[in-house]
């Protein structure tokens, strides 16, 4: 039911009964007077607080969490379920902007004094119903971001990021703040501004004169406002009656002449037909003579501007103007034509105020020149209703069909028009808390409505988000917490690998070198199964190279124990990598990539290295092999120094002198053989004489140096004392020579050769601080470590790099719950924060 603004009006009162209405109106004023005051201090705190909350949210949004855009929609099946059913549910479909696919089907309640909250529906809650349209559309806080007749937000806010969402939202929560502070001095401002507006050629000037009783808007067929007029009281002008010219930009001032020019109201049709091209504001001062209970502008309650507006469809930039003034108009009068209705721009000004102000004082003119007036007063309400619902329920006081121009006739009754009139003024004077408070009150509700439908949605973002940390951290916090604990265990273990691989490498090598360097002073090859063998005898005439041949077996033989401690090292290393890789399998978490390379043994011992500098083409690549680079002679098989032959390798003088007259344990260590320790023999000591006077074969003495050594033993036969004993000293020594070289010399050779050797590797090291054991086994072992420091060195990388990962994603989750969390806490005050400040917004019905 419509409310009542004012009493019924009296069309004839008398003197007296006015007298008696005028004390009641002034008694009346006087109550208006402190229920506005009440409630202007409450809705200037209520912006104060809004204002607040709206620097809180951009701050919010910009240094803590990114505040999510929601679009709600009602679900498919209570859209399919609304034919058959009036009453509608409270279910609602919530996207995002930024992530328009994923959908959550939440509950949106609207409490008292209009609050929003959105809640997220539970599996076992029960179907809402709601007679009262809860809506889920934003008002103030709307991102249109249309690009054309056929986008939506959606098509084209599903491309953008979160940050770039946030980033708009942003400048709308700017653009908001700034017409809060405008609202503030609007409330604050003692006087009321009541804009007059509509189409071209509805009469809007002509409305504004009869107002005025008075014809001082000029009034053509053609559009003729095409400026805006602001209508003030001479009183505030000093009693003046005239017009002041401001230049567009400047800011007026009455008392500062340099802001404006002067003019006299006879001027005001040229003034307003030469500012055809020029943005320029004109400000009447007239005088009423009326009484303050008759005049709009001499009111004797508040100082009232009336603001003729160009038309709505005259231009698109006189239109921008219009729409950019309405944040300081407390009163729009829209005029319409009874003939044309509402056009495209008179509804499109419609909508766009009524989200501000929800009252607008209609007026329907030239009506009477309409034939059907009902049909015409039935289509004109049906738009009202569409257009401002509000303005529509109180359409008895806020809605009139009048003829403006019949107004001005002198001397002619015009009922319509007095209703208008003391409609209006009670509108605006009485009732100034539904007519200039009413619209901010309007304006925060339906921000603090955004405010919540934001709230409410990032409230269920941030518990998702804390949800979802949750697990994860669930997930991966005892992760990180094993690997803390099994991090000291596991490089205990590979350090205990590495140690006894390297040892085992160590002491395998120089078991098998010692082992073939014993072998070898006895003669015999260093390691069996080899593909080196010792050479057959080839006769006396070949013992020279008997025994070089000899010597190069045993050598090689050195060279292939090396390259068997080699292997036996390769095989203790691989075993060693696999025991490592077995260590990753039990201490890296799943999702890490293991060691995919294949540990190559042949690889070990072996590098590659220029041989010489210059091109590519000229340039050689050698390999490390058995403890040399083959090709370049450092194996010992390979050296000439070591392969020499000499007469020592056929009759080892000095071993034999040593053994059988020497002391044992001076004797040189390489050519101490337990086997050399028997007790002396005659074919021993033949061979001693025969090694110090026969050499044979066709390298030792040849034949003409025997003969010529023959003469001189002849000679030395002419002594008697010399031919008696020579015939059994040259018996046994015929008789010890042909025995060794026959029987005994194939066996000694080898036997002889291999002490040589063996005291030769030793004396090549003598230098060294180490033996040629030692020196193999700690090169051996060398390598041996470093392919397992390598294998660790990858393990521990990859490990710590995981336990890394773990630990940022495990502090990525805290943060993401800690901020989640704090996010939540902080939307629900925002709520409570709205809800308190609604509270103060909130007008009443009786305002």
């Amino acid at each position: 039911m419509a409310e009542t603004y004012l009493p019924a009006r009296i069309n004839s009162p008398t003197k007296e009964f006015a007298n008696v209405l005028s004390g009641e109106r002034q008694l009346k004023v006087e109550d208006v007077q402190e229920a506005y005051l009440e409630h202007k201090e409450r809705l200037v705190d209520a912006l104060d607080a809004a204002k607040s909350i709206l620097a809180d949210i951009r701050s919010f949004n910009k240094d803590e969490w990114i505040i999510r855009y929601p679009q709600y929609k009602e679900a498919v099946e209570n859209v399919q379920a609304s034919s058959t059913s009036r009453r509608k549910s409270l279910r609602r479909s919530m996207t995002f902007a930024d992530d328009p696919v994923t959908e959550t089907e939440v509950v949106v309640r609207k409490k008292l004094q209009r609050s929003v909250t959105v809640s997220p529906i539970s599996e076992t809650a029960e179907e809402e119903e709601s007679d009262e349209d809860a809506s889920s559309e934003f008002n103030v806080l709307r991102l249109d971001l249309k690009l054309g007749p056929n986008s939506t937000v959606t098509s084209l806010v599903s491309q953008l990021e979160k940050s770039s969402i946030a980033k708009l939202l942003d400048e709308r929560i700017g653009a908001s703040l700034n017409h809060v502070d405008k609202l503030r001095l609007r409330v604050e401002d003692t006087s009321s501004k009541v804009l007059v507006t509509g189409d071209l050629n509805a009469g809007k000037s002509t409305f504004v004169n009869a107002l005025l009783r008075r014809e001082v808007m000029p009034v053509d067929q053609q559009p003729c406002t095409t400026a805006f007029c602001e209508v003030h009281d001479a009183a505030e002008n000093g009693g003046v009656e005239e017009v002041h010219i401001i230049p567009h930009g400047v800011s007026y001032d009455v008392n500062d002449e340099s802001t404006f020019t002067r003019a006299s109201l006879s001027e005001l049709e040229d003034i307003v037909s030469e500012n055809e091209d020029n943005e320029r504001i004109l400000k009447l001062y007239l005088a009423d003579t009326r009484t303050p209970s008759e005049s709009l502008l001499n009111n004797g309650v508040v100082d009232i501007s009336l603001i003729d507006a160009p038309g709505l469809n005259r231009d698109s930039l006189k239109t921008t103007a219009l729409f950019a003034r309405q944040e300081e108009i407390d009163v729009v009068v829209f005029v319409v034509s009874a003939e044309n209705h509402f056009t495209l721009s008179a509804r499109e000004f419609l909508i766009n105020a009524s989200k501000e102000k929800a009252y607008l004082f209609i007026v329907v003119n030239k009506f009477e020149q309409i034939r059907n007036k009902e049909k015409c007063r039935r289509l004109v309400l049906e738009q009202i209703k569409q257009l401002s619902p509000r303005t529509f329920e109180n359409a008895d006081d806020l809605v009139h069909f009048v003829d403006s121009a019949a107004a001005l006739q002198p001397y002619t009754a015009n009922p319509n028009f007095d209703d208008l009139e003391s409609s209006l003024r009670s509108f605006v004077l009485l009732k100034r808390s539904k007519s200039k408070l009413h619209p901010v009150s309007t304006y925060l509700n339906n921000l603090l409505g955004d405010i919540e439908l934001l709230a409410g949605a990032n409230s269920i973002v941030a518990n998702a988000e804390l949800k979802q940390a949750k697990e994860s951290l669930a997930q991966v916090k005892p992760v990180l917490e094993r690997m803390k604990n099994g991090r000291e265990s596991l490089e205990e273990s590979l350090e205990t690998l590495e140690e006894e691989g390297t040892s085992d490498s160590s002491s395998k090598s120089k078991a098998t070198l010692s082992q073939a360097l014993e072998r070898v002073s006895q003669g015999r090859l260093g390691v069996d199964n080899s593909l080196v063998s010792l050479p057959s005898y080839p006769g006396l005439f070949g013992v020279w190279n008997y025994a070089r041949d000899v010597r190069k077996a045993l050598l090689a033989s050195l060279d292939a124990a090396v390259k068997l401690a080699e292997d036996e090292a390769r095989l203790i290393t691989s075993a060693g990598v696999d025991s490592i890789k077995d260590l990753g399998e039990q201490h890296l978490p799943q999702g890490v990539e293991r060691n995919r390379r294949v540990f190559m043994p042949e690889a070990m011992f072996s590098t590659m290295r220029k041989a010489t500098k210059g091109p590519t083409k000229n340039r050689r690549s050698l390999t490390v092999v058995a403890g040399g680079v083959h090709g370049l002679g450092i194996g010992l098989a390979q050296r000439p120094d070591m392969l020499e032959t000499t007469f020592f390798d056929l009759f080892d003088v000095h071993h034999q002198l040593w053994l059988h007259f020497g002391d044992e344990t001076q004797m040189d260590k390489a050519t101490s053989d337990d086997d050399e320790s028997s007790a002396p023999t005659a074919l021993g000591l033949a061979s001693v004489g025969v090694g110090a006077l026969t050499m044979v074969g066709g390298q030792a003495i040849g034949a003409r140096g025997l003969i010529e050594g023959i003469i001189r033993v002849s000679d030395l036969f002419g002594n008697e004392t010399v031919r008696k004993w020579a015939a059994p000293v040259l018996g046994a020594v015929t008789i010890g020579m042909t025995a060794y070289l026959i029987l005994e010399l194939p066996n000694t050779i080898p036997k002889t050769v291999g002490r040589r050797v063996r005291a030769s590797v030793i004396r090549l090291h003598s230098d060294d601080d180490v033996s040629f054991v030692d020196a193999h086994a700690l090169r051996i072992s060398r390598e041996t470590r470093k392919v397992l420091r390598l294998a660790s060195w990858d393990l521990k990388g990859r490990f710590n790099g995981a336990m890394e990962e773990r630990g940022k994603e495990v502090q990525a989750k805290e943060e993401i719950a800690k901020k989640a969390s704090h996010a939540m806490e902080w939307f629900g005050q925002l709520s409570k924060r709205s809800e308190e400040v609604r509270v103060k917004a909130c007008l009443g019905s009786d305002a």
